[in-house]
């Protein structure tokens, strides 16, 4: 069965924490749906280098509905405005715990790690983030300076430097180690003989 990944965006996204996981995650057969969460124009994103992003759907939409059986995972990209935008966000606040809670992928790269903690996930868990938000967490999770922390069903990262590290063990979880293998040779991540 093919599985589903969820990634919020919001206005002054991180590019390419945003695109670089969905862009792996698609490679890896993973149906990904973009969803664009308060944005200022209804059309895109306004990254946080100005670059705009079309998502596949509205985050606020009537009708569309975000419960954990409908996806694997949920992804919150890094970029403070985008971030802050998500974390504030009540209803994202809600899904986010909600899929935590249920045994779905949680995931934040960069400054979207905030979302985790507005979210309320326990403290017991171990995260990552970009430093400069740092000693928000601190003062509730467990804090890793690692690249990527996966801890049990949630997944961290540090920032744009290591979004394709985060994308490749989002793909491992989801499509397995086999194909995040097969995507590091493809896409010459992986040292050749």
């Amino acid at each position: 069965m093919t599985k589903k990944a969820l990634v919020l965006l919001a206005d002054g996204a991180e590019e390419m924490e945003f695109s670089t996981p969905v862009d792996v995650l698609r490679r890896a057969g993973v149906e990904v749906t973009v969803a664009g969460v308060q944005l200022k124009n209804s059309i895109f994103a306004q990254g946080s280098r100005k670059i705009n992003i079309v998502p596949d759907v509205v985050f606020e939409e009537q009708g569309v509905k975000w419960d954990a059986d409908s996806f694997d995972a949920v992804i919150c990209p890094g970029g403070m405005g985008g971030a802050l935008t998500l974390k504030d966000n009540e209803a994202v606040q809600r899904l986010v715990l909600k899929y935590y809670k249920e045994g779905k992928i949680v995931s934040f790269i960069c400054a979207g790690t905030l979302v985790a903690l507005s979210s309320g996930l326990p403290a017991e868990v171990t995260v990552t983030s970009y430093p400069s938000v740092k000693d928000q967490l601190t003062q509730h999770f467990k804090y890793s300076e690692e690249r990527v922390v996966v801890d049990k069903n949630v997944i961290t990262s540090r920032g744009p430097g290591t979004a394709f590290l985060f994308a490749l063990t989002l793909a491992e979880h989801l499509a397995g180690k086999e194909v995040a293998e097969k995507l590091k040779k493809d896409m010459l991540a992986a040292p050749t003989l």
